[in-house]
């Protein structure tokens, strides 16, 4: 009997869309991109409950015939593609011809377009794949698609699906990238009948980055740029004083296209390794272009990852262009790549003349610093007391006796108070350990018999921080802001933390929308300061994220655990000895072993090691 049956076109349709569809994201993108490669000006994209429910994008782009217009939703239909030496230069965002077929397949999609010229337009409505005859209808000259139910014959894939809120902020993600990748085109974005962002569309990436992100956060960008034979880098990457506490701000274009890669962020995070601190990561927008042909776009499904046909070439120069932009500012050391072909752009006004009189007041040393006795006293200080007068003799007088010398008064004797009866306490056991000292600002160093135990204090100290938290009897407490800060973190990362109140109001953090991306604090742990206040909620919302991986904490406890990293004892610099006693005493005796996350907090070496190490017989 036969085992190998074929697909029905509607299975392999259902199957191929979770290539292309994952969620209402993946949507937005496909059609934007459609609407931009058809020289749309101006795009608005609009959503309702994450775009589960309802996602409409309209174009004034070139428009479609009646018969492109039913050609469109087969399986690799394109009119970007004509032959295989098409794929040797792609200079479109969309060229698979799959993203409309996948995703009315999944979906109830209604195309309403009309063709620049034409004098009307015409509708196609397809119900889970299945289209229904185009009809002529009266319409502007573009193109709008709208997409209902997502999912709704796909319960496998619907089940998967997050919050609204969840979804929502993904597809505003995916509008800001597209906002980004094409300065030149008008981006409207309207969630649930509100607007949320609006680009110019002046072909200008600073306008763009202006009324995503605002004014606050554009004052700490530094315009970065490198050119070099066959790549140009441009953009801005943040001053080292406005890092982030995670990658969520770095965005990297190549040819117009919004990707991800680990080597482009190494090549910038490289550029900032001596003006950060541990924990700390800038944000950057690099805009690479290359030779359509010295790219490769056709690695990945959703065209997020590409391959560089020089990496090194394209390394050095966004490299060379962040270090660029901190040497200008005088914020760090120019660590130029040794590419003899690339130039790093310094700024226009790096040189500049000065007349003799500027010269003579900045290069003047600085005034002698007064001394000051130590006994002399500040003005503003209040005037020290008079000497008290040395007070009289006392006049010796004998004493009189006493008229009635049988009433002498005898004091009363207080009667004994009660004393509790005493307990005799058995000494503690004395520790089969002794604490040696400490390695690196990092490592507490234990002695076991013939072994030694390398202690992660920081490591530790958040897992006993974090497990007092869980059954809340920890020493984090919430301190309540005196002036509440308005944070701006962003559409994505302020609508993850908006979802969780719950769970940060119980760990000490406690937070109101207050619109555009921005967030009100009004409390924090206790063991976040004042300047750390963002950079602790991007964490915060960093480990939310990841809290949602297969295998990790839930929200809740990332959150906790998040918290207890705050207020532990920091790595890389020493601590009182009386600050590692009870860290040592938890994890040697078996009350802590690992980190919130599962990693080990200690490692054991033996004697015997040590003395094969060094061939000691």
């Amino acid at each position: 009997m036969a085992k190998i049956y074929k697909m029905s076109p509607h299975l392999a349709d259902l199957i191929a869309a979770g290539e292309v569809v994952e969620r209402p994201a993946s949507v937005v993108k496909e059609l934007v991109e459609n609407s931009i490669d058809a020289g749309a000006q101006s795009v608005t994209v609009e959503i309702r409950r994450g775009g589960m429910s309802f996602i409409r994008v309209t174009d004034d782009g070139c428009g479609m015939s009646p018969e492109d217009a039913e050609l469109a939703f087969l399986r690799h239909a394109s009119s970007k593609l004509t032959d295989e030496r098409g794929l040797e230069a792609i200079r479109t965002l969309g060229f698979r011809g799959e993203a409309l077929a996948a995703i009315a397949s999944v979906s109830n999609v209604t195309l309403v377009t009309r063709e620049r010229g034409a004098e009307s337009g015409v509708a196609v409505v397809l119900e889970g794949g299945e289209p229904h005859p185009a009809e002529p209808v009266g319409c502007s000259e573009g193109t709008v698609i709208t997409v209902q139910d997502l999912f709704f014959n796909t319960p496998a894939r619907l089940k998967f699906m997050k919050k609204d809120s969840s979804e929502g902020a993904a597809v505003t993600a995916a509008v800001v990238k597209a906002a980004l990748s094409h300065p030149e085109v008008s981006v409207r974005y309207i969630k649930d009948d509100k607007e949320e962002l609006h680009t110019p569309g002046d072909g200008v990436v600073s306008s763009a980055i202006y009324s995503i992100f605002g004014a606050q956060f554009f004052k700490s960008l530094l315009p970065a740029e490198c050119e070099g034979e066959g790549v140009s880098v441009t953009g801005f990457v943040s001053a080292p004083a406005a890092a982030k506490g995670n990658r969520s701000s770095q965005y990297f274009f190549v040819n117009g296209r919004c990707i991800k890669s680990q080597m482009l962020t190494t090549a910038v995070e490289q550029a900032f390794k001596s003006s950060l601190f541990t924990g700390r990561f800038p944000a950057c927008f690099i805009y690479i272009i290359l030779k359509p042909s010295d790219v490769d776009v056709n690695v990945h499904p959703a065209k997020t990852e590409i391959k560089f046909l020089s990496e090194s070439q394209v390394f050095s120069a966004v490299k060379n262009a962040a270090a660029a932009a901190l040497a200008a500012e005088g914020m760090g050391s120019a660590e130029l790549t040794s590419e003899s072909t690339l130039k790093a752009a310094p700024k226009s006004d790096f040189w500049k003349t000065q007349d003799a009189e500027t010269f003579r007041k900045a290069s003047a040393p600085p005034p002698p610093r007064m001394r000051v006795r130590e006994d002399a006293t500040p003005y503003n200080a209040a005037p020290a007391p008079k000497p008290r007068e040395p007070a009289p003799a006392p006049v010796y007088e004998e004493p009189r006796p006493s008229l009635f010398p049988e009433e002498k008064k005898v004091p009363e004797r207080e009667a004994p108070a009660p004393q509790a009866p005493k307990i005799e306490e058995k000494p503690a056991a004395p520790a089969d350990y002794k604490i040696i000292g400490e390695a690196f600002g990092c490592y507490i160093i234990c002695q076991k018999g013939d072994e030694l135990v390398f202690i992660d204090k920081h490591a530790a100290h958040e897992r006993m921080l974090f497990d007092a938290l869980r059954a809340r009897e920890s020493s984090v407490m919430p301190q309540t802001l005196l002036e509440p800060p308005a944070v701006e973190l962003g559409a994505q990362d302020t609508a993850l933390l908006l979802e969780h109140l719950p769970e940060l109001a119980a760990s000490g953090v406690e937070v109101e929308d207050f619109g555009g991306g921005a967030l009100i604090v009004r409390t924090l742990p206790s063991g976040v300061a004042a300047g750390e206040v963002e950079a602790f909620l991007g964490e915060l919302a960093e480990a939310i994220r990841q809290g949602r991986k297969p295998g990790s904490l839930g929200a809740a406890d990332e959150v906790l655990a998040t918290v207890a990293c705050k207020a532990a004892i920091k790595a890389g610099k020493p601590s009182d000895p009386r600050e590692l006693v009870p860290v040592a005493k938890a994890v040697m005796s078996g009350e802590v072993r690992y980190c919130p996350h599962g990693r080990p907090v200690s490692v054991v070496l033996p004697k015997s090691r040590l003395d094969k190490g060094i061939k000691r017989t």
